[in-house]
């Protein structure tokens, strides 16, 4: 079982940056992928960056935002950078054993999720 926290979300203009982190409980932090998923009001949730051994990005944030993880620390962040109001959203951390995806559905824990408002 794992539980994950997110914390950093909040409302910023466009063009600033945010840094999103999610702790991970357990002691094996190491045997997960981990996600960023987003879902904006009236959306479906949509991946957004994923890291195991590399790391992927949806087309929208590529080059903005990256992801990054300290195995030493359980935590894996996302560094946004040059937002955008159409990134407004809760993202939510999430984790799975095994190889990274960006399938929604492969991941089986999920945080409660953290409010991203970009104004224009």
């Amino acid at each position: 079982q794992v539980q994950l926290v997110e914390s950093g979300g909040g409302l910023v203009q466009a063009g600033d940056s945010l840094r999103l982190s999610c702790v991970a409980s357990g002691r094996t932090f190491t045997s997960y992928s981990m996600g960023w998923f987003r879902q904006a009001p009236g959306k479906e949730r949509e991946f957004v960056a994923s890291i195991s051994w590399s790391t992927y990005y949806a087309e929208p944030v590529k080059g903005r935002f990256t992801i990054s993880r300290d195995n030493a620390k359980n935590t894996v962040d996302l560094q946004m950078n040059s937002l955008k109001p159409e990134d407004t959203a809760v993202y939510y951390c999430a984790a799975r054993r095994g190889l990274s995806t960006s399938r929604l559905y492969e991941f089986d824990y999920w945080g409660q999720g953290t409010q991203v408002t970009v104004s224009s």
